[in-house]
């Protein structure tokens, strides 16, 4: 049987702190970056082969309770370097694992310690940010989840990763990462949409609570998802409690952003509860879940806000600096030059050198950062998405806020959608000294030219 774009599609379903350096004792977890196979597509097709933590994808769940010390060495096994950046952790700069940034890559045979405390309750995850866009997706990411002191009672907490592959005729990862199509529009879209659930459940009964952990680790897919046979709100975003939760019927995810749903199952007996992408032609089943019974007669009680954490919210913005961020480029972009390396370029040469995106009219990393403050400062950035594409930007090493037209401020965030030709505007204050990266998980944009960074001083 040959493997096509709409036999992937139709056919996708769900399978089921310390020190800054060294560890005080020998009995250290290992991460282990290498090859290994999993069985993404029905078992007609042949095991994928993969790049993952100790060889899976997802790599294994990291859960710990909250303000747990994490230590962790990683052991490249690749054939290339590699890093592993822990996303959407307050932690300290030289554990975020930005090559050239934070820390030198990880050689082939070499490794690399990791020590940090977690300050936050939460959804996070953890990714390679070395070659990103093949790393991620090749499988080389995993959960981690942190847990509150006095977590919600639900009878099941559910890890859920959706992902997006790219494979071919014969079930396996399409290894061309630099189509200029890609760069130059949405990103690399898979042909086959995949959740994976931990713990994986098969059933389900009626009435009963649970707690879906959502994370979309899809390199540039915007993830669109409807909840079927259950009903909830949303508790948290980006690993942050929502003040007041707020009822889901469709969950948008962009690449990297995270949501903390508890639902209730409303489905009856001999139906099923189930978990879709809706697209623009289809709906695709990810997860479906029988419902065989009734948990109770009468429904779960009010869902309540989740314990906050320890972080401080956006008071007031008055003075603040304000630093903008336009974004240009990309196909039906209007792009004529722009700075790569502290040269000029024509969009030719850009598109030579593997960039097309720009930030203020840089393409890649600059030199300088695109604001320098200091501890305590508040930083304002109005974000001008000038270009035909959606692009969601994710701040290293603190979360922010959106301010809204009538100057109120959203939920804590580590990452905003923005979507073509949309302005949208974030702010700070500044709680964690170092250099921070600022850039496009669209990952595809990001290796394209769209990343910058924010200096933060002690």
């Amino acid at each position: 049987m040959n493997l096509t774009r709409r036999s992937l599609m139709a056919g996708a379903s769900a399978l089921t702190l310390m020190p800054k350096f060294g560890f005080a004792s020998g009995n250290v977890e290992v991460l282990e970056a290498r090859s290994g196979k999993a069985q993404l597509v029905s078992a007609e097709y042949p095991d994928t082969e993969i790049w993952g933590y100790d060889g899976k994808a997802p790599g294994p769940e990291i859960r710990v309770p909250q303000a747990a010390r994490i230590q962790r060495k990683l052991l490249n096994s690749l054939n290339e370097p590699t890093t592993i950046h822990w996303h959407g952790i307050r932690i300290d700069n030289a554990m975020d694992g930005v090559p050239g940034v934070t820390q030198e890559a990880v050689q082939p045979n070499g490794e690399f310690s990791y020590d940090f405390t977690v300050p936050d309750a939460g959804t996070y995850w953890y990714h390679s940010h070395f070659n990103t866009t093949e790393q991620i997706s090749r499988g080389l990411y995993g959960a981690l989840i942190v847990e509150e002191p006095n977590a919600p009672e639900v009878d099941h907490d559910i890890t859920v990763i959706v992902d997006d592959w790219r494979l071919d005729q014969n079930a396996q990862i399409d290894p061309d990462f630099k189509q200029v199509r890609d760069w130059t529009h949405g990103g690399r879209l898979g042909n086959f949409l995949k959740a994976t659930l931990t713990p994986a459940l098969n059933e389900v009964k009626q009435n009963q609570r649970l707690r879906l952990r959502f994370i979309c680790v899809a390199t540039d897919r915007v993830m669109r998802l409807a909840l079927v046979g259950m009903a909830g709100k949303i508790v948290a975003l980006d690993g942050m409690p929502v003040d007041t939760p707020t009822p889901v019927e469709m969950l948008t995810l962009g690449p990297a952003q995270r949501a903390d749903v508890i639902v209730d199952i409303t489905g009856a007996t001999g139906e099923k509860a189930m978990i879709g992408f809706v697209g623009r032609e289809q709906t695709i089943v990810l997860a479906s879940l029988d419902i065989t019974g009734q948990a109770s007669l009468a429904p779960r009680p009010e869902i309540m806000p989740l314990p906050a954490n320890p972080i401080q919210q956006l008071g007031t913005i008055e003075g603040a600096q304000i630093t903008a961020l336009n974004m240009e480029g990309g196909a039906m972009g209007g792009l004529q030059s722009g700075i790569y390396k502290g040269k000029r370029m024509t969009t030719e040469e850009l598109v030579q050198n593997g960039q097309i995106w720009t930030f203020n009219g840089v393409a890649g990393m600059p030199e300088s950062p695109l604001a320098e403050i200091s501890l305590g400062e508040t930083l304002r950035i109005p974000i001008i998405n000038d270009t035909s594409f959606a692009h969601a930007m994710h701040l290293h090493g603190m979360h922010f806020q959106e301010i809204f037209a009538d100057g109120s401020f959203g939920p804590l965030r580590d990452t905003i959608l923005i979507e073509r030709q949309e302005t949208r505007e974030i702010a700070f204050t500044a709680s964690n000294p170092g250099d921070w990266v600022f850039h496009c998980h669209m990952i595809s944009h990001q290796a394209a030219g769209m990343m910058t960074w924010v200096r933060v001083t002690a």
